[in-house]
């Protein structure tokens, strides 16, 4: 997050201090990082400790939903945004941390001896050994399947006591194919499967506007009535915390194969991933470049 900072106050020393947000039960460091913003100018003498500012908890949801809403595009003459008013394409996306059931010639390092995963609507993405880029526009056979579910294969309170009935994740590697210039709504639902916490989504080949997020499970037929399309902040990555959903919307006007992902490293490795194919344009500037005569190879190790 860039900020800009307006340096109108009295001249003096003031403290700039941050913790982190975490929603999650796992053991995360919640250090205070500090530095001292001094003024240069003016004749003053500086505090021996500047006053040091008020702090909302770590975990505090609604402190960090609060100043999410705050964060708006700026909308005047000189910067003109286009938020998309229709849809063509809408998606509801679960986001979980899971298990998958060892393999018994393997040692598994999970809960109950299992091996740890993540999905997108209970379905833990399995890297294939060729490139989807390659696959698609080679039509290569059985690498991946066209099937990526709209919303997810049950329904249930992702936000409450959701028990064990959405540990185990089907594992596959399932795209989302969409026409070129279709506009996309993407509802992602935190859920409170595992060990829930605050999700980085990215989205590969776009920036999207955020129209709107809560807490609590999405209602499609009242929460939209509440989005914000007039000044929506315009980004590439955004957090989605357990039981909080977020919607976001773009135009799919980047023909391409794009990876769609947690930006938890580690989350992604687990398969909180899907693939979001864009189909070619009617025009040469609105299709994919021809694949150039040589390719480096990807690394066999």
């Amino acid at each position: 997050m860039d900020v800009l900072l307006t340096a109108d106050q009295t001249p003096s020393h003031y403290y700039m201090a941050a913790t982190p947000f975490a929603d999650t039960m796992t053991p995360i460091d919640k250090s205070t990082t500090t530095a001292i913003v001094q003024y240069s100018t003016g004749v003053y003498t500086p505090p021996t400790m500047p006053a040091f500012p008020s702090l909302p908890a770590y975990n505090d949801g609604d402190a960090a939903e609060n100043f999410m809403g705050l964060l708006k595009s700026l909308v005047d003459d000189e910067h003109a945004i286009d938020i998309p008013q229709h849809v063509d394409t809408s998606l509801y996306i679960t986001v979980s941390v899971n298990q998958i059931n060892c393999s018994v010639s393997d040692t598994c390092g999970g809960l109950d001896g299992n091996r740890l995963a993540a999905s997108l609507n209970n379905i833990s993405f399995d890297f294939p050994k060729v490139d989807i880029l390659e696959a698609y526009y080679q039509k290569l056979p059985d690498i991946f399947e066209k099937d990526f579910p709209n919303e997810p294969p049950r329904n249930f309170n992702f936000t409450g006591d959701v028990g064990e009935n959405v540990t185990y994740p089907t594992v596959g590697t399932k795209v989302r194919v969409i026409d070129f210039n279709e506009t996309v709504d993407i509802v992602y639902q935190g859920t409170n499967v595992g060990a829930a916490e605050n999700h980085p989504m990215h989205v590969h080949g776009y920036s999207f506007y955020v129209v709107g997020f809560g807490q609590g499970n999405f209602d499609n037929k009242a929460d939209p009535k509440n989005y914000n399309l007039t000044h929506a902040q315009l980004v590439n990555t955004f957090g989605v915390p357990k039981s909080v959903w977020q919607a976001i919307r773009f135009v799919a006007d980047n023909p391409g194969v794009w990876f769609i992902h947690c930006h938890l490293e580690r989350h992604s490795s687990w398969g909180m991933d899907t693939v979001l194919i864009v189909k070619n344009g009617t025009t040469g500037a609105t299709s994919m470049r021809p694949r150039p005569d040589y390719t480096p190879p990807c690394s066999a190790s």
